[in-house]
């Protein structure tokens, strides 16, 4: 266990979550692939961390510390994956509390930690918190499927379409 409060406790993924994650999107409209989840607890230890919020002692969301960004301008660095907090348990600090653990990890292996954040209003809170917490866009500008645009490049408002932040931790 990282933190624990009279509602909130962060820990590490089990296996029985996959199936909690998955299941959440799933009656949200999403289209979730079960075999994404399952493979966030079998990269545990070797590529990920993946740090799991119960409030209540109810899975309430997720974020993955990957080890090496393989992608994106900061290669090599740690990279956090993945933030979500499941809708009806928005605006409880539990995203907060899932950095804080995260960041601190990130700390142990490097000075930076970096992130991609989606461009389009579906990720307007994440942008909003990331900016609060310290997070600086790097400047490279938007990058979509894993590559930087150029100028007046073509691209889709999807969930593809990121822009890239990092945090000095120490």
């Amino acid at each position: 266990m990282y933190y624990t409060d009279d509602h909130i406790t962060i820990r590490r993924m089990i296996e029985s979550d996959a199936r909690k994650i998955y299941d959440t999107y799933l009656s949200y409209g999403w289209h979730p692939s079960l075999e994404t989840y399952e493979r966030y607890f079998a990269e545990q230890d070797t590529a990920r961390t993946t740090f799991v919020a119960e409030y209540d002692g109810e899975v309430a969301g997720h974020v993955s510390l990957i080890y090496t960004a393989e992608e994106g301008p900061f290669p090599g660095l740690p990279l956090i994956s993945d933030l979500c907090v499941f809708f009806h348990l928005h605006n409880r600090g539990i995203a907060s509390r899932l950095l804080d653990v995260l960041e601190t990890e990130a700390a142990k292996m490097s000075d930076t930690v970096c992130l991609a954040v989606g461009c389009h209003s579906g990720y307007g809170a994440a942008q909003r918190m990331y900016v609060k917490r310290g997070y600086i866009f790097d400047g490279s500008g938007v990058w979509w499927n894993g590559r930087q645009l150029e100028q007046y490049a073509p691209c889709e408002n999807d969930d593809d379409l990121l822009l890239w932040m990092s945090k000095t931790l120490r």
